[in-house]
């Protein structure tokens, strides 16, 4: 069973003489006037790109996004994703392992999550410069390498997911505070389901983790997403599936045993269902 590439950010800057678990790095200089394409594959850490002037593609899990300017990206360690920049593109890209960056409470854990939760968000101008200036304050500090910089970086990085979910947040859809309960119940079982999905299928197995009926998960998640409880198990398994028969070249019975499938037949049934394709043939199909 071969897995989906996986780019570890200290072997990918190592070079570059960075710090432990953390990068951050100037386009311009990045891209060195010219093009940039990275093939599918995935990461085993946060990566987050900050567009001041922006063209090119960005597809994530399957769903592309035209590069604009103004436009901030962020991915889960995880996700599959396939990039082409053009050469003239200026912002920056900021890498982190979960390791450097652990949020020291409750209410920063959720902010990562649900920051990383929203893979793309293209801001009016005042507010993506409120963004960006974090960004430079933290490049600034991660180039100079002053005593305490570390511990700056990280600060700063707090702030900015405080700002991203200020900044991109519609200021008619805030969530109200009757409603923050939900919220948080939404991202513990979304990062539940992240980690478990490979063993667990129910729904029930989940709410008992969450110390929730499976009645209460589901009006959680249909109140939050709209969506049952059962339908975001589903579209997690779908999603991994959909990456294995996309980045590999491994056995449809290979992927099926990987996602906890011991019937390939019913795995491919299952895929069927939910895509409208066999998995064979949603390998085969232009994307």
């Amino acid at each position: 069973m071969k897995n989906i590439p996986i780019r570890k950010i200290d072997t990918a800057h190592k070079a570059l003489h960075s710090t432990e678990g953390f990068s951050i790095r100037d386009l311009t200089n990045l891209l060195n006037g010219k093009d940039l394409f990275h093939a599918l594959h995935r990461h085993d850490y946060f990566f987050i790109l900050a567009l001041q002037k922006g063209m090119g593609m960005h597809e994530i899990d399957f769903t592309a996004y035209k590069v604009h300017n103004h436009s901030i990206f962020i991915l889960r360690p995880g996700q599959v994703h396939r990039l082409q920049l053009k050469a003239d593109c200026t912002g920056y890209l900021m890498e982190f392992s979960p390791g450097f960056y652990q949020p020291n409470n409750n209410s920063s854990t959720q902010r990562l999550s649900r920051a990383s939760n929203k893979n793309v968000c293209t801001l009016e101008l005042a507010r993506f410069t409120k963004l960006f200036s974090l960004l430079a304050y933290i490049f600034t500090d991660f180039t100079e390498k002053q005593k305490g910089y570390e511990e700056i970086i990280k600060a700063n990085l707090e702030i900015f997911f405080i700002e991203f979910i200020r900044q991109s947040q519609n200021p008619q859809g805030a969530l109200k505070e009757s409603n923050n309960y939900s919220q948080e119940r939404l991202e513990d079982f979304l990062q539940l389901l992240s980690a478990q999905f490979l063993t667990l299928k129910q729904v029930s197995q989940y709410a008992a983790l969450l110390n929730l009926s499976a009645y209460q998960l589901n009006s959680i998640t249909k109140a939050t997403v709209g969506k049952a409880a059962s339908v975001l198990i589903t579209e997690q398994i779908i999603l991994e599936a959909k990456r294995y028969l996309l980045a590999t070249t491994n056995q449809v019975k290979d992927i099926a045993s990987h996602l906890g499938y011991e019937d390939p037949s019913y795995f491919v049934r299952f895929f069927r269902k939910h895509t409208g394709y066999s998995p064979d043939a949603f390998r085969k199909k232009p994307q």
